[in-house]
């Protein structure tokens, strides 16, 4: 990979437009003071850089084309071992978004009349203050919260958690990490000890037999299914799923079950196994604990059983097991359609048992493997400091306390000795008026929040909103008090973690528009106004950041103390956690494979994983006569994400995706409700209603419907409920009724 020397840069431009006390602009503007300049990597002109996708959690590398030490253009990375030289549209199309027109360019402040008014970052700055200050003298220190994200660098997570928790004393926080890895998260660290996904990406290459519950690769993760086709062992495909996706299409086996009876299946899959004497008993007794209540939980579990719950014949149940049990290397993928679920956590820990009891971990080609949304859910995970305390360490344990106050050069009296609430506990909170205030950071609950309707009011109940974001056209924005203008992926530099673990570099190649700032000058700006910026004076820069994550990881499962800088993660195409000072010292540098458990042992006391069972829940709003269809919701194509808050803002995107809301039903059902394809129809649940396109496929079940996530309307619909121990929120069952648009 061609690499760019680093220079100071330039100094920015004039962002401030008055005095501050007695910091003058220039003050602000110097690189490494408390204000808004720091130094940056400057590129030479016509040359080429690498940088990590800021997109989704596959982590791909981009080969960034500079004229002027500013890009013009991309193309894949050949030899970055993510990708192997392959991107989907939205890597192709990733600077073509930071151009549009309703980027987010100055602080915004709504007026006594209700519109967003320009005004200077430093009044901006101001009002942040004295408005949530107000807040807590009046209600308490508790009544302001944040809600992060898995969209911006970790240095600038890890510098937003140590802030608000332990500069501002803001007690709760959480991230929209909440809303698709919480299950996955929940379910390693019960079961291994700590949230360690095991996998490389190598191991879609190595395996005889690669099964995906709730999980359409193709779509969500195109790359990685990029990776499944290099496969040259003629491997079984086993596909979980309600619909026929596209990745269930290019299955050997697709186990199309009735949605929700995963977990059923998963069990009988165990019984089964065990049953044809296909368990890795020397793994299972050396390496695991509750074996014998495990079994005796899943023996009533039969296919024939499991039959008559999920919609499969007792054959399918037994082929699938057998060929799980009778391959050298199989391997368990997951993703959102297991995490955001009412029974979720359980459900992955059915997986992880599979890949336990028949001995399929910590080799090539194998592993229980959850699959990471966001670019960065993986960082928020570890560094974002909210339920978990900074470097996935615990709030309640006075020794992590101790560590990380060490590691920070803060006061222990400073880290709380509990945890954050969850998401859905912070929303209820405001609810209950005891969140009063609320800093929202490159995330948008007004749209991607379960029972959007409801949680849009409760927005509108808050005493003070801020929303920091790239965009002041998004639906959060529109309901804020403040919108704070924020630089955009290219704009500025640090880390993302992707799904196996491995720290790459994003690059600042673009200059942000307008006044607007990278994340991590804001939170320096704001640690000063505040009146606690002497708490970060090591706080210079991303890089500076990272060596002091690196001392608060040491001795953790997710130790990063080994890495040399962003020299070797770039030098190495990205590094992989865990990289320790004694790894670097015994080998000259990190493998670009590497997987976690290859001697066995676990993060739990005995060193042992856990196997776990529960009983199988209800379905909390199964369809009736008055909502008969069961409402499913998922990625739509490749080139939309998430929200569509980047990828709306590409032409050559927005040609690949429908721009408008669209439901795919059986033609069976479109025969009963008097609905043709193409026609529109009215998509009905107990908290709102959508107008919708209809598209007939018979991909999807009688009685089963399925409408994109992408789409303002979906989570009009959605119901508010959640796993009740990861509390991610359960987006993909709820009942409805369709009926013609144009019915009285």
């Amino acid at each position: 990979m061609s690499r760019a020397p680093t220079t100071q840069q330039p100094k920015l431009p004039p962002l401030l437009q008055r005095r501050s006390g007695a910091m003058t602009r220039e003050l602000l503007l110097q690189p490494g003071s408390y204000g808004l300049g720091m130094t940056h990597q400057t590129l030479l002109p016509d040359t080429t850089t690498t940088a990590v996708c800021g997109y989704c959690a596959t982590g791909c590398g981009l080969r960034l084309h500079l004229r002027q030490g500013e890009a013009v253009g991309l193309t894949p990375e050949t030899d970055y071992p993510v990708n192997l030289g392959m991107a989907c549209p939205k890597g192709w199309e990733a600077l073509r978004v930071l151009q549009s027109e309703d980027r987010a360019t100055h602080p915004l402040l709504r007026d006594a009349g209700g519109e967003l008014r320009r005004l200077s970052w430093d009044d901006a700055l101001k009002e942040f203050c004295s408005r949530f200050k107000a807040i807590q003298s009046q209600h308490g220190k508790d009544s302001v919260a944040f809600l992060s994200t898995g969209q911006i660098a970790t240095e600038e997570m890890a510098f937003l958690g140590a802030l608000a928790k332990f500069g501002m004393g803001l007690k709760h926080g959480d991230g929209n990490t909440r809303q698709c890895m919480a299950t996955a998260v929940t379910a390693y660290k019960e079961s291994f000890g700590f949230d360690a996904p095991p996998y490389t990406y190598d191991d879609f290459e190595q395996s005889d037999c690669l099964v995906f519950i709730g999980s359409n690769l193709c779509i969500g993760h195109p790359i990685m299914w990029e990776r499944v086709l290099r496969n040259r062992r003629s491997p079984e495909i086993i596909v979980i799923d309600p619909r026929r996706t596209e990745t269930a299409m290019a299955a050997t086996q697709h186990l199309q079950l009735r949605p929700k009876s995963d977990l059923v299946l998963l069990y009988a899959i165990t019984q089964h196994l065990i049953a044809s004497g296909l368990v890795d008993h020397d793994f299972v007794t050396n390496h695991t604990s509750g074996y014998p209540e495990f079994q005796q939980h899943v023996e009533s579990f039969t296919p024939d059983v499991a039959s008559k719950l999920t919609g499969l014949s007792a054959d399918q149940i037994r082929r699938a097991a057998e060929a799980i049990g009778t391959a050298s290397a199989a391997s368990l993928w997951w993703t959102m359609g297991v995490n955001q679920s009412y029974e979720g956590v359980r459900t992955a820990q059915a997986i992880i048992n599979i890949a336990l009891i028949t001995g399929n971990v910590g080799k090539p080609g194998t592993g229980a493997n959850s699959i990471t949304g966001q670019c960065n859910a993986m960082g928020s995970r570890l560094w974002s400091n909210t339920t978990n305390l900074f470097g996935h360490h615990q709030f309640d344990n006075c020794d992590h306390r101790q560590k990380v106050a060490d590691a920070l050069r803060i006061d222990v009296d400073r880290i709380p000795r509990e945890g954050s609430w969850s998401y859905d506990r912070i929303i209820e909170g405001i609810r209950r008026q005891e969140i009063r205030g609320l800093w929202v950071i490159a995330t948008n609950p007004a749209h991607s929040w379960i029972h959007q309707s409801d949680v849009r009011e409760l927005l509108g109940q808050l005493d003070f909103l801020v929303v920091q974001d790239m965009y002041s056209s998004t639906e959060s924005a529109q309901h804020a008090d403040l919108v704070l203008p924020a630089a955009g992926w290219g704009e500025k530099e640090g880390t993302l973690i992707n799904s196996e673990r491995r720290y790459g570099l994003q690059r600042r190649v673009r200059p942000a528009p307008g006044e607007a700032l990278a994340d991590f000058q804001i939170f320096r700006a704001i640690a000063h106004y505040w009146g606690v910026g002497d708490m970060f004076d090591e706080w210079t820069d991303p890089e500076a950041v990272f060596r002091i994550m690196q001392r608060a990881s040491r001795g953790q499962p997710c130790d990063i103390t080994g890495i040399a800088g962003y020299e070797q993660i770039d030098r190495c195409g990205g590094v992989q956690w865990p990289w320790t000072e004694r790894d670097a010292a015994e080998q000259p540098a990190p493998a670009t494979q590497r997987r976690l458990f290859e001697d066995g042992r676990f993060y739990t006391p005995d060193g042992r994983a856990k196997l776990i069972v529960d009983s199988i829940a209800s379905m909390p709003e199964a369809p009736d006569q008055r909502y008969p269809i069961l409402l499913l919701t998922g990625r739509g194509s490749v080139s939309q994400w998430h929200t569509q808050t980047r990828t709306s803002k590409s032409p050559i995107l927005r040609k690949l995706y429908p721009n408008d809301p669209y439901i795919e039903i059986n033609p069976e059902d479109g025969s009963q409700l008097g609905i043709g394809s193409g026609q529109t129809a009215r998509v009905i649940s107990r908290r709102g209603q959508a107008k919708v396109t209809v598209l007939l496929t018979p991909t999807i079940p009688a009685g089963q419907a399925f409408m994109p996530m992408h789409y303002e309307s979906t989570n009009l619909l959605t119901l508010s409920h959640f796993d009740p121990y990861s509390r991610q929120p359960s987006y993909k069952d709820c009942a409805v009724r369709i009926e013609p648009a144009d019915r009285k």
